[in-house]
Parts: C-alpha cells; structure tokens; sequence
C-alpha cells in the first residue's frame, strides 16, 4: 500500500492543533467562569492532607489545568495560608483530576463535534452575559477537541497495513520503551492530554495493544512534569518546591508501577465495560481506549494513596534539597505573587495582586510603626533606614501597577475591570500612605534634629495615641482590600468622626502649649501641627482604600 507522508502528516498534525486549540478553548472558559470559586474552594479545604488532595483533583478537574492549581498552591504557601506539607497533598489531588481529559476523550462522540462547534459558537459570539458565552466556549472547545480525535483517526487509517509502522508499534510493547517515548514527545508538546489522546486514538485504530498503552500514559505523566519545571524558573523558592515534588511525585509513581503493566491491564479489563457483539481487532478497537484511560485514572488515584501519608517526609526531604537562599547583604525586594503564568486567568491574576497589595502594605506597616517614635526622639540613621523602605514600597507599586497593566490588555468581563479599577486605586492610595510617610514626616524628623526641637512628654503622649488610632486605620485599610472584607472596610469608613475628634482634641492641647515658656516653643508647635496634620493626611488614603472595597460590594 502506498501511503502519502506528506498529506497524512499535514492531516495528523491539523488534527493535533485543533485538539490542543479545543484544549486551551476548553480550559479558558473554564478558569474564567470557575477560576474564582476555586480559589476559594482552594483557600478554604486544605487543612488536612486528604482535604487538600480532595480539593487539589476538583480544582483541578473543574479548571483543567493543573498548572494553574500549582500556581495558586505556590501563592497560598508564600502568604502563609498552608504549610508546604499541605500544598503535596493538593499537588498529588491535581494528578487526579487531569485524569478527567483521558476519560473525556475516551468518549466515542466524534460524529456530534461539528455540531458542538456550532452551537458553542453561536453562544461564544452571541451570547451578551458573560457566563453564557464561557458556556459556548466551554461546549465549543469539547466540540474542538473531539473533531481533532476525528481528523487524527482518519490520518493514521492507512497505517494499519503499513508494515514499518506496525513494527514501530511492536517496540512500543517493552514498557520502558513506551514510557521513554511518551515521556519526550509529552515534554516536547507540553501536554499529557494531547499525548493521551494519540495514545487512545492509535488504541481505537487498533496500533498498539492496552499495556503498551498503559506505559505510553505513564510515561505522559513524567513529561507533563517539565511544564511545571519551566514555569519554575525564575520564581521563588516555593515554585520550585512544588514543580520539584510534582516531578518526584510522578517519577515514583511510575517506577513503583513499571513492573505491573500487565496486572493493571489484566484489572482494567475486568471492570471496563465489554463489547461482546464483536470480535477481534474491531473488539479490542472498541474497548481498549475505555481501557487506557480507566488505567490512568486507577494509577494517579492509587500514587495518591500510597504517597499521601508521606507528605511530611516528603516535604522535609523537597526543603533539604532545595533549601532557601541565605540572605546576602543587600536589601533587594520583589514581587511575591505576581506569576505571569496566571494572567490568561483574569479572576486569579486579580486575586495574586490583591495578595502582592498585602505584601506591600507589609513594607508600609514597617514604616508607619518605626515614624514616630523617629520624629519624636530618634535619629538620622532611623530616618534613613524608613527612606529605604520606601524605596521598597516604590518597587512594588510599580510592579503591581505593570502587571495590573497585563491585566488590562486581556478580556475582562465587566466585573472584572471594575475590580481592576478598584485594585488599581487602592495601590495608588497605599503608595501615597509611604509618599507622606517618606516625604513629609521624615522631613518633619530631620527638621526636629536640626532645629534641636524638644516634644514635651504630654505632647508626645497624644500624637503616640493619634499615631495609634491611624495606625489601626492604614492596617485594617490594608486587610480589607487583600482579603476583600466589607466589614473592615466599613469599619475604616466609620473611623472619620473618630480621626476628627483626636485631630482637633490634639490641635487644642499643642495650641494650649504655644504660651509655654520652652525653647524653640514656635518650632515645636509648628512641627507638632505638622504632624496632626499628616497622620490626617495618612487616614484619609486609608479610608480612600477602604471605599474601594465598598465601591465592590455595591
């Protein structure tokens, strides 16, 4: 038989850029109408080990993409909100749920893509709610992915009677082998489902028998894994940590596997369902794919059963091999959870800024507590140091700011650029908190120090309590727009009558000593209203952050 390489190759790989285009259709539209929910379905249900692997394989199923739950995993441990032990057990979960694609895939509905094309698209383009034209996105990139399978199939037909390929295939029955080869066209393509989806076709045509199928699965898992890697480069401690045990995870899991293929294959035909009403190659056609995948699913859920109690052990040994930096001499800051990995997902990418905002308000909580007691009674060198932070704080806002700009530059729905506007307000006024801190009363600190100024103790006694009550404003100002909380933001917004009244009861007391005998008593005063003013000046960004908050939840 005569078969043209160049038109069936042109047919295999057009089929492939669709299947991976329906993919990436498929997954889009899931993270945009899920993305949120599962953060905080993620947030909320990793206390435990076996929570945090329930939770990992739904996040993971529902998003498809098990890439972006590494991500959210990463910020969640960087911000504290899970111990790195209980981050494996969500890592081992999103195995599970990419097992989904295999099962989906394994479908026979090749005549019914056209269709779902159609009507995905009408409600993709059609469609004015934004939940329903992520629906058509959803149903549309299914559709996708099912017609690539199609064109896929019919391309490799003629290669049932090509002798050469077939003895290929013959090769492909040593389970290294197959393992090996899965494992670098995965890591070549990047995609474990696209690599199991030309497993199960080539099954359906009857190429290779389910052990070879099974190890060619296996070996998808240890490919997908320099995915993982590559998005690790560059990024902190903790992505690397979890790109690693994703990598070791899979890596075990194969080699404790590898030398019962065939009692797996030997399982799976037992509980798969069975086609009776044929017989040979068009039997074997029919159910191996089922086959495949119900292995694939059956060999990530047991790896999470034997390696879950390990999860400390694990984490201890990922931290030693993979230890934190020492800390050099100079003081460099950078953005904690600002992954440009997310910004394909809106919903997250806004969340991970609302998480940088925090760090930042970090820096701005350090200079807010080290300012007074430098105005009133301390030095040069503390002066400085609270510049230097500010320097600090100029850092990441302008790095949120760019990768708010990122943000801007996708398809965002109308809720989501109104909370684009709102974040981005909010950073603005949390940089204007270290403007006046940085520019104002550190200015008023050096002028003291200059002039020899002396702040009677009384005086200082008030602007210390006023200092108190604004500091309690900027933190609760701060945590309101991280963790998105109305109440505390209401609670900043209520604080106004409060500011006043020490404003003014503070204006009285320093007025009442303008007639003091004390020298420099004008400067004094003059230095002492300044500063009123100032940590009046602070309460009102904070209220202004707070109000952002407000503004969202109208």
């Amino acid at each position: 038989m005569t078969i043209s390489a160049g038109q069936m190759t042109v047919e295999l790989l057009g089929g492939l850029a669709l299947f991976l285009f329906g993919i990436d259709q498929l997954t889009d539209s899931l993270k945009a109408l899920a993305g949120d929910r599962m953060r905080t379905i993620l947030a909320r249900l990793t206390s435990t080990r076996f929570s945090g692997a329930l939770t990992g394989a739904f996040v993971t199923a529902v998003i498809q993409s098990s890439s972006v739950t590494t991500v959210l995993v990463v910020g969640f441990t960087t911000a504290g909100l899970m111990s790195f032990s209980q981050s494996i057990g969500v890592i081992m979960g999103a195995n599970i749920g990419t097992t989904i694609t295999a099962q989906i895939v394994a479908f026979k509905v090749t005549k019914a893509a056209l269709g779902m094309i159609a009507f995905g698209f009408s409600f993709l383009f059609f469609a004015k709610r934004d939940a329903l034209r992520h629906y058509g996105g959803i149903i549309m990139g299914l559709g996708l992915v099912f017609f690539g399978m199609s064109l896929m199939s019919d391309a490799m037909e003629p290669l049932r009677t090509y002798q050469p390929f077939l003895d290929l295939m013959i090769r492909m029955e040593n389970p290294l082998i197959g393992i090996l080869v899965a494992a670098a066209f995965t890591a070549l393509i990047q995609s474990s489902s696209a690599t199991t989806a030309i497993v199960i076709v080539m099954a359906g045509q009857g190429f290779i028998s389910l052990p070879a199928g099974i190890a060619l699965a296996m070996g998808a898992n240890i490919g997908t894994c320099v995915t993982a890697l590559l998005a690790a480069i560059g990024k902190p401690r903790e992505a690397i940590r979890a790109a690693t045990t994703h990598v070791l995870f899979n890596i075990a899991g194969v080699l404790i596997w590898i030398g019962f293929v065939v009692q797996l294959a030997e399982f799976v035909t037992m509980i798969s369902p069975v086609h009776a009403e044929l017989a040979g190659a068009q039997r074997l056609a029919a159910e191996t794919p089922r086959q495949i995948a119900n292995a694939h699913t059956i060999f990530n859920i047991a790896n999470t059963l034997i390696f879950i109690w390990f999860t400390t052990l694990i984490a201890r040994f990922v931290e030693w091999l993979i230890p934190d930096k020492p800390l050099g001499r100079a003081i460099v800051i950078a953005p904690r959870f600002l992954d440009d990995d997310l910004l394909t997902t809106p919903a997250l990418a806004l969340h991970h800024v609302r998480l940088e905002i925090e760090h930042m308000g970090e820096q701005v909580r350090m200079m807010l507590a080290q300012i007074m007691p430098a105005i009133l009674d301390g030095n040069t060198a503390v002066l400085d140091e609270i510049h230097g932070i500010d320097e600090r704080v100029d850092v990441l806002h302008a790095e949120i700011v760019a990768y708010l700009g990122q943000i801007s530059g996708r398809e965002l729905s109308k809720k989501q650029q109104k909370e684009f506007l709102r974040l981005m307000d909010a950073v603005n006024d949390l940089e204007n908190i270290g403007d006046v801190i940085e520019t104002n009363l550190v200015e008023l600190g050096r002028r003291r120090i200059e002039k020899g100024v002396s702040i009677s103790n009384a005086t200082q006694d008030v602007l210390n309590g006023f200092h108190g009550v604004v500091t309690r404003a900027v933190d609760t100002a701060i945590r309101s727009v991280s963790e998105d909380s109305l109440d505390d933001a209401r609670s900043v917004a209520d604080m106004k009558k409060e500011i006043t009244t020490i404003a003014n009861s503070a204006a009285i007391h320093e007025s009442k000593r303008l007639v003091v005998d004390e020298p420099n008593r004008i400067e004094a005063y003059t230095i002492e209203m300044d500063i009123t003013e100032k940590l009046q000046r602070i309460y009102y960004f904070a209220r202004r952050m707070a109000r952002t908050v407000i503004k969202g939840a109208t």
